[in-house]
């Protein structure tokens, strides 16, 4: 990669920004380590944990140096600020590991939808229970609502009884959290996995 072309095509300034995004690690917020930091005195921990008290930077950054590891500001609000002896890439490896397990931690809950129509037929009822037993057990809402075309709205009674009979058909395997209810031209019911 010929870097001239690209610092005149861009200009310097696009280039160091352009570069900027890839020297700091985005998952761990920034921290200020070795001559980053600009404080004439900071408190220090080692890296065994025990503290060592408060040393000028120059000493600090020897101590640090002496270990083969970073200086890092770990508390800046603090007065002096406490800066940690540690192995800064280790440490951020660490921390994107601890993102990684939190992100695969979270279940998010999805909202499925079976829709019917009064005019359904006991078979296709049947295969829509089904459909609704499946979402369940992979720890999914689901939302049963019933069409009214035209002039179905007027027999809304069909569709609670619809309705009422996939409640009856779930039975205990479910909670509802919303009763079925007329929303516009449908009738709807929430319902989700037992607990």
């Amino acid at each position: 990669m010929d870097l001239k072309f690209y610092s005149s095509a861009l200009g310097k300034k696009n280039l160091e920004l352009f570069f900027e995004k890839f020297r700091r690690c985005p998952i761990v917020k920034d921290l200020k380590i070795n001559t980053e930091i600009k404080v004439p005195a900071v408190r220090v921990i080692s890296y065994s944990g025990e503290q060592l008290g408060i040393l000028t930077l120059a000493d600090a950054l020897a101590e640090a140096r002496k270990e083969g590891l970073d200086l890092v500001e770990v508390a800046s609000n603090s007065s002096p600020p406490v800066c940690r002896i540690m192995d800064y890439g280790k440490f951020r490896y660490q921390q994107s590991k601890k993102l990684q397990v939190a992100k695969k931690s979270q279940s998010t809950i999805q909202v499925k939808e079976i829709r019917l129509r009064p005019k359904t037929e006991e078979h296709d009822l049947q295969v829509k229970i089904k459909h609704i037993r499946k979402f369940l057990e992979q720890h999914d809402k689901v939302k049963v609502s019933v069409l009214f075309r035209g002039r179905e709205i007027a027999f809304t009674d069909i569709g609670r009884k619809l309705i009422e009979e996939i409640k009856s058909a779930l039975g205990d395997s479910c909670t509802i959290d919303q009763q079925p209810k007329l929303e516009g031209r449908s009738m709807v019911m929430i319902v989700s996995p037992k607990k």
